[in-house]
């Protein structure tokens, strides 16, 4: 039994536990990207450097201080179209080719001096190390860019590898419990940044540059360990494995689940995966026009509803608390130790948070959860852009102020991570049919990165032209997304990934149209032409290769 297969000596919990932790690992070098760049920019070495701002630290330059962040996030559409749309291979090699881009991106900024390193993809027949002459500002951006390609590999599959591997009831938990890594990576990030602040008063380059190559770590841990994992049942039936992907399901399911259960949930995967086609990355440009899928999928609107729904999460306001929360501490008039503090506190709340979510989403339901989370963050960017604004018109009572203001961002982020910092992430790896289900996940990373892409590069000018009034607009916008989810967005708690492509068998864009489609076509082996006298009438198969060979009897039959 050789290293890749090592899995199949674990226990059910044992390759359960094993799966989450390589994906904790995953989204936490994620949420580390994101927090990362809040305390790059308030080093006062990185913005002398890159000319954004004075000697002391303060910004002047707003445009590129958010061009910098964004660079990072354009970069990960730029390897989106260029990479992970051109093939699908395993899993786990995406994974591992994306630690590959992380670590250049992560050990070039924190290696370079005046004349800064890069990696020049000019020449593509010398891929060495040169120097560059340029400005570093430039430089930087360059490396940035790089660095996002490897971050797509974490957030585009993990969530589906997390997703495909689940019970239907405890799929949202499960990527719950997941992304608390996400916000562990943000605080250890800010963390960091604070600890690094009280050397040489916080005038060291270590400040930045360690904040930048820390992230080199979670990936070589995954380097190194990701290919002892499986791929996921699905992917195994879509390419022909079906008696790995059985094996495996059984593993996954036999603590869990009955044997009847086991077996009906593998009738539904390769009843699926023999009616699905091999992608292409022209399919991506078709699905987007509505032109891509049969008749009656309607795929184009599913990549809509994903790439919207990452879009408005980023409009929620959380762009702002997380990479700019230092600056929003500063209009509280804090000190900078103060600020460095209170801004890991404010993202470490998150954890809590995503363990809230854990626990609800999969009760109250994926809809519940955007609705009721972006009503909470209405009320709260409300109340903190009128806490913002009396100050403002109050400046001898801004210390008074103050500890209000910073209670809104905290319950900003502790209200995101409870509701959107997870359905966003989750509905993309639900709603497409298998063999889609890793370019449909790439069109809400795709949303992802437009809209973090978008409001990382807007805030700072925002903030510096309508100052507090920036909340209202960010609570205007929440009070928007309600009625967008209600209308648009289906239910799909508790219904196995095969079972949600009924929702999107009518043609109708709301929500009631398509739980009514649900009712008529959401057993999937009926629609099929299995029953299921066909499938558990026949005696019980002694090894995988034999359950094979039944399975297909009865789909035959």
């Amino acid at each position: 039994m050789g290293y890749t297969t090592l899995w199949k000596r674990l226990t059910p919990r044992q390759l359960s536990v094993a799966i989450h932790i390589f994906s904790l690992i995953s989204i936490f070098f994620e949420g580390y990207d994101q927090g990362v760049m809040g305390g790059v920019n308030s080093s006062p070495t990185y913005v002398t450097l890159v000319g954004i701002g004075t000697a002391d630290g303060k910004v002047t330059d707003t445009t590129h201080q958010g061009g910098h962040r964004q660079c990072l996030l354009f970069g990960r559409d730029l390897w989106l179209l260029r990479w992970r749309m051109a093939c699908r291979p395993r899993w786990t090699y995406q994974w591992t080719a994306g630690r590959v881009f992380v670590c250049l991106g992560g050990r070039s900024p924190a290696s370079c001096h005046h004349k800064l390193k890069f990696y020049d993809l000019r020449q593509s027949g010398d891929r060495d190390w040169h120097r560059c002459e340029t400005h570093p500002r430039i430089t930087l951006t360059k490396i940035n860019s790089w660095g996002g390609g490897g971050s797509l590999a974490l957030t585009g599959i993990t969530p589906v590898l997390v997703s495909e591997t689940s019970t239907a009831n405890n799929r949202g938990g499960f990527l719950g419990y997941v992304f608390i890594a996400n916000y562990l990576g943000i605080s250890v990030a800010y963390w960091i940044s604070f600890g690094l602040s009280f050397i040489n008063h916080g005038y060291s380059d270590v400040r930045w540059r360690f904040l930048l190559a820390f992230q080199c770590f979670p990936a070589l841990l995954l380097a190194l360990f990701i290919k002892m994992l499986p791929d996921s049942p699905r992917y195994l039936a879509s390419v022909g494995r079906t008696d790995e992907a059985h094996e495996l399901l059984t593993l996954l399911r036999k603590d869990k689940a009955t044997p009847a259960e086991i077996d009906r949930e593998y009738l539904e995967i390769i009843t699926t995966a023999k009616y699905s086609k091999p992608s292409s990355p022209l399919q991506f440009a078709k699905i987007l026009c509505g032109k891509g899928g049969d008749k009656g999928t309607n795929l184009g609107r599913r990549a809509w509803l994903c790439i919207w729904l990452q879009i408005m999460a980023s409009w929620t306001g959380i762009t702002a608390v997380t990479a700019y929360a230092p600056v929003l501490l500063e209009q509280a008039e804090y000190t900078k130790i103060q600020i460095a503090g209170l801004a890991g506190g404010v993202n470490t709340v998150g954890i809590l948070g995503t363990i809230i979510s854990a626990q609800i989403v999969d009760r109250l339901g994926r809809r519940a959860c955007l609705m009721g989370g972006s009503a909470m963050l209405f009320a709260v960017n409300l109340i903190a852009g009128a806490v913002y604004e009396a100050s403002y018109h109050h400046p001898a009572d801004v210390k008074a102020y103050a500890p209000a203001a910073v209670t809104m961002l905290f319950l900003f982020n502790l209200g995101y991570a409870a509701t959107w910092g997870t359905v966003a992430f989750l509905i993309p790896t639900e709603i497409f049919p298998s063999d889609l289900r890793a370019q449909g996940n790439g069109f809400g990373i795709t949303g992802w990165a437009i809209g973090v892409g978008m409001t990382t590069l807007v805030n700072p000018i925002m903030f510096g032209h309508l100052f507090s009034r920036s909340y209202f607009l960010l609570a205007g916008l929440n009070l928007i997304w309600i009625p967008i989810v209600f209308l648009f967005y289906p239910e799909t708690r508790n219904r196995s990934l095969e079972s949600i492509e009924a929702l999107f068998s009518t043609s109708s864009p709301f929500h009631w149209s398509m739980e009514q489609a649900y009712k008529l076509h959401g057993d999937v082996l009926a629609s099929h032409g299995v029953t299921k006298n066909e499938t558990y009438d026949l005696p019980r198969a002694s090894t995988a290769s034999q359950g094979e060979l039944e399975c297909s009897a009865a789909l035959t039959a």
